[in-house]
């Protein structure tokens, strides 16, 4: 799939099929999200990649936007390291990763949804909690990854 074209065609996609994301595919997912430009090259991201049932099926005990995650097989959590970046353009730098994630994943062929937890301060300590993640790493979203149950027609 060519670039215009991954991006133009990208929906979110919350229904996924039972089939698993291979561990090339989640590769390609990090390796493309490690490609986003950062503010003076910092690269001040983390990527919790979480297969496991049990803290997928947690996530939505916490964050109301999240049901999707107990159909997925994959999610990535997008963090922001505040002593990598000490500005707030890790924000920016973590946004621009996270679509790229976005992107790359519609080119495979798989389905994505971005879930945001940045800036709300509860879902932050929460997801924090859940993952054991350190103060001065912040959790930007989350990115539901499956194969699509659903084919969404390109939007305008």
């Amino acid at each position: 799939m060519e670039a215009i074209q991954a991006i133009m065609s990208r929906r979110s996609i919350r229904r996924y099929t039972p089939e698993d994301v291979s561990p090339e595919h989640e590769r390609q997912l990090l390796e493309a999200a490690m490609a986003a430009p950062s503010a003076h090259n910092r690269q001040p991201w983390h990527f919790i990649v979480i297969r496991d049932r049990e803290t997928l099926d947690g996530i939505p005990e916490f964050h109301g936007y999240s049901k999707m995650l107990k159909e997925a097989p994959l999610a990535i959590v997008v963090c922001g390291d505040t002593e990598v970046q000490t500005t707030d353009f890790w924000i920016h730098d973590c946004s621009a990763a996270t679509e790229n994630i976005l992107i790359a994943a519609n080119a495979l062929g798989l389905g994505a949804v971005w879930l945001g937890v940045h800036p709300d301060k509860e879902l932050i300590e929460n997801t924090r909690r859940h993952l054991g993640i350190p103060d001065h790493v912040v959790p930007l979203c989350i990115v539901s990854v499956g194969h699509p149950a659903v084919e969404k027609p390109p939007g305008d």
